[in-house]
């Protein structure tokens, strides 16, 4: 199940950060900025909703870190989620299993970045089309969906991360009115 939000300004964060376990309340208030704060509040919050409404779940959900820093529920190895957040939106994915989420403004960017992430079919997809930004976008919550599914994290090799030979299902979805995409990756079997 997916959960976004694009509401960022629109709670109050004091009553939001004590709705928070302290381990995540610890980690928004790390955030230099407001707005680093309400985006990881929002975030929790939202896989609280998730975790009530899809497993009935009411206690606040502490995390246990993996090898690369990717989190999971204490308690509840058979519960697979992921957060993701920028400027105009919070996302949350919530799965029986492993599954990543990204989103991103939609911005301009610079060329050197896509030929550093992108690989050479990648970038004359994105430097031929209508909206060269979002096609980058597009392609960016992809790759980093992905990664975060398998706990990889942004890495040096960004051009080969999405191949025809994977075995992943990716469903992307423009929110252009807003200002953002999002995209989830989800592993499946081939039966």
């Amino acid at each position: 199940m997916i959960y976004i939000d694009d509401h960022i300004n629109d709670f109050d964060l004091d009553a939001a950060l004590q709705q928070l376990s302290e381990q995540r309340r610890q980690q928004a208030l790390r955030f230099r900025y407001e707005l680093g704060q309400r985006s990881c509040a929002l975030a929790y919050l939202l896989l609280k909703r998730a975790l009530r409404e899809e497993y009935g779940i009411k206690e606040n959900p502490v995390f246990e870190y993996g090898e690369h820093g990717k989190p999971t529920i204490a308690g509840h190895p058979e519960i697979f989620f992921n957060l993701s957040h920028c400027r105009e939106a919070v996302a949350c994915a919530v799965s029986d299993k492993p599954v990543g989420i990204d989103v991103e403004s939609v911005r301009s960017f610079k060329e050197s970045l896509v030929r550093y992430t992108m690989n050479d079919e990648e970038v004359e997809q994105i430097m031929t089309a209508p909206q060269p930004e979002v096609a980058f976008i597009r392609l960016w919550t992809m790759k980093e969906a992905r990664l975060k599914l398998t706990g990889e994290g942004i890495n040096d090799n960004m051009k080969t991360v999405l191949n025809e030979a994977d075995r992943k299902k990716y469903t992307t979805v423009e929110c252009l009115e807003r200002g953002y995409i999002y995209t989830v990756c989800e592993s499946f079997t081939v039966i």
